[in-house]
């Protein structure tokens, strides 16, 4: 860290490769898409080289990326706002986008991902972003409180709320890990 910080950038190149990986998670399920994602993984990694400097130390480096990749990829989503939106045709046999068989465990797998990916798209971004970086990210609630900064209090309530209506989007029967654990532990 203090390599990369002095200006060594083979220090630097590594402490990006080390943590592309988990920002690019946090972007990909806060974004809900892979293009978004791509970009707002990209400004991170740029903002984290360019505001090296700044880091002070008082948090984790993983703490504090993770903040830069959050504001990154929220700021992302209110550009993408105010693009226009390309719709695809929901599934309608009746127009040649049939669902597909879910029988098979893998194909199990990825709808249930798939919904838990659309389900934290409807979330409000309130909702979304503290439960994304406890979930997949591994944050306590002191860390999401620096990253978001705001009380860990309200982390705490935004989680359950946000959990609370994650299990109402996905329904009985289709709820993921992460939304049956209970969210007490700090």
């Amino acid at each position: 860290m203090a390599a990369a910080q002095g200006g060594d950038r083979a220090a630097m190149d590594a402490l990006l490769r080390r943590h592309h990986e988990r920002i690019w998670a946090v972007c990909r399920r806060l974004a809900g898409n892979d293009a978004d994602a791509a970009d707002a993984t990209q400004e991170a990694m740029l903002l984290i080289v360019r505001r090296i400097g700044t880091f002070d130390g008082r948090s984790r480096f993983t703490t504090w990326a993770h903040r830069v990749a959050t504001n990154a990829c929220l700021d992302e989503l209110r550009r993408r706002k105010r693009r226009p939106a390309d719709h695809l045709p929901d599934d309608d046999p009746e127009h040649g986008h049939a669902t597909p068989d879910r029988s098979e465990p893998v194909d199990q797998a990825v709808s249930e991902r798939m919904a838990i990916d659309e389900a934290l798209a409807a979330l409000p971004e309130e909702f979304r972003a503290p439960i994304v970086l406890r979930d997949l990210g591994g944050h306590d609630y002191a860390e999401i409180a620096a990253i978001l900064d705001i009380p860990a209090g309200t982390v705490r309530s935004r989680i359950a709320r946000g959990r609370s209506r994650l299990a109402e989007l996905l329904g009985p029967g289709n709820q993921s890990p992460a939304t049956d654990r209970p969210s007490t532990r700090p």
